[in-house]
């Protein structure tokens, strides 16, 4: 008895003695909280922040001179928000890997509502890694071998409505991401009817989603709450009809259609359709833009231009000079090309930051980043780092021959549980796109090339204006109305 009692005396002053180390730390913790100061910077002007000065100049400027005067963790406030922005790869870090747990995806409600609440990139949990499996299942290495001839016969008729004219680069490349995107969701057979819809609503959701968000008949983004519901409806439309079919289709949209959990639970149609349109907006923009940018930089660099086009030259003729489609292991054995995408997605850095918000105090390297306030890793500032990248300005594709850039260093698809998972889709794209213009056709930018805007990721203005012809023609020459016809009736 007395054995018993001795043991029960010594568990209650072992919880005691956790019990009191427990409230002690965390005490120190909200201590060290207590004691952390705000990072440097200013919050601008009342209510509207630094808003004004980042949209009156380069976004670049106003980020790389504020890292330069305050450092690489630095405030300020945009759109009504107080922010935090992170300037190192171990800032970024922290953030999107180590530390993730403490940081929540955050978009704007207008936003959310045009692509859907129930897609993947706005939650976190059980339900984002159900859906990021999911997505991944159908984008990943194994399902894209598959899809290789898809991804080449959508550049091949890109480049063929381009031939012979003058059109916006951005333009272009937007259409032939599109058309990926659509056979990756949908796969092969879709009925052109439905891809019309598709399209037509898409491309206004698009417009209204970066446009102010208002309740005004006729603006852009009540044009583009129509379209979404437009959207919905042809979603529905083309799930009706998988329902009805006994055979499938290789795309995402029948992956999740026939997902079941252990017990026989299904996503729901709203929860599919926000997955689907939110993929198909992932896979638009930012690869139009890199695309956009590789045409660019190969214009500029006429002799790396001709090393690349002696690379796929050599793949070109082992497939009967075009005669057979490329393969993936093709696709894998194009090192020079992957290369002059990877630089480019450095140089360019589409993604120029990412958005998280603090779900309680955090304190970073002796700074209190309050709950609540929006985090933003500056993926550009740190790829344009020289101390991290020599003579970053430079566009320079061997720079990832020798050594892969240190973790955290190189983020183009961001990093962590919510990166990109379509980084292999747009990588593939680009590869095969190359290839195809690289060994069928030749082309000239029109008028300047080196201004850039914003719309919102950044592209060459007017979205690099280029006369593109075939090889075959033998020449790229067309009257400047001709051009221009052919610039207005494609871009």
């Amino acid at each position: 008895m007395a054995l018993f009692f001795t043991g029960v005396a010594i568990f209650v002053v072992t919880l005691a003695a956790v019990l009191l180390y427990a409230s002690w730390d965390r005490k120190r913790a909200a201590g060290k909280t207590e004691q952390a100061m705000l990072p440097p910077g200013s919050t601008g002007l009342p209510y509207v922040g630094e808003t004004l000065q980042l949209y009156s100049q380069n976004p670049n400027v106003f980020f790389a001179s504020r890292q330069k005067r305050y450092g690489e963790i630095f405030k300020t406030n945009l759109l009504g928000c107080n922010c935090v922005m992170l300037g190192s790869p171990e800032a970024a870090h922290f953030v999107l890997v180590s530390q993730a747990h403490l940081f929540k995806p955050t978009y704007p409600a207008s936003k959310e509502q045009l692509i859907g609440p129930n897609a993947l990139f706005f939650h976190q949990g059980g339900y984002h890694l159900r859906l990021r499996r999911l997505v991944q299942r159908s984008l990943g290495p194994d399902a894209l071998r598959a899809l290789v001839p898809d991804v080449e016969a959508a550049a091949a008729a890109t480049l063929r409505a381009w031939d012979g004219n003058v059109t916006s680069t951005f333009h272009a490349m937007k259409r032939l991401s599109f058309d990926v995107g659509v056979v990756t969701i949908f796969g092969r057979r879709l009925d052109q009817r439905l891809k019309e819809e598709l399209r037509k609503n898409y491309f206004v959701v698009e417009k209204g989603y970066n446009s102010f968000p208002n309740s005004l008949p006729g603006s852009r983004y009540q044009k583009a709450i129509q379209a979404r519901k437009g959207l919905r409806t042809t979603l529905g439309e083309v799930m009706a009809e998988r329902q009805a079919r006994d055979d499938t289709e290789f795309g995402l949209l029948d992956t999740l259609m026939q997902w079941r959990d252990a017990s026989g639970e299904k996503l729901t149609d709203d929860q599919i359709a926000d997955n689907v349109i939110g993929v198909l907006f992932a896979a638009q923009d930012t690869t139009a833009s890199v695309l956009t940018w590789i045409l660019k930089y190969l214009h500029d660099d006429p002799k790396l231009l001709e090393a690349v086009k002696e690379e796929q030259m050599a793949i070109y003729e082992e497939n009967e000079v075009g005669k057979k489609p490329l393969t993936w292991t093709q696709t894998r054995a194009m090192p020079l090309t992957h290369r002059v995408i990877l630089e480019s997605m450095r140089m360019a850095s589409i993604i120029s930051f990412t958005f998280r918000e603090a779900v309680d105090d955090v304190v970073y390297n002796g700074f209190l980043i309050p709950k609540g306030w929006k985090v933003m890793p500056l993926f550009r500032n740190i790829h344009h780092s020289p101390e991290i990248f020599n003579d970053p300005q430079m566009f320079d594709p061997s720079r990832f021959k020798a050594t892969p850039p240190q973790p955290g260093t190189f983020l183009p698809f961001g990093s962590g549980v919510h990166a990109c998972p379509g980084n292999e889709l747009a990588k593939l794209e680009m590869l095969v796109l190359a290839h195809r213009l690289v060994t069928n056709y030749r082309w000239e930018v029109v008028g300047p090339s080196d201004e850039v805007e914003y719309s919102p990721f950044p592209v060459p203005r007017h979205g690099l204006k280029a006369r593109l012809w075939s090889e075959a023609s033998g020449s790229g020459t067309n009257d400047d109305d001709g051009a221009m016809q052919g610039a207005s009736t494609t871009a």
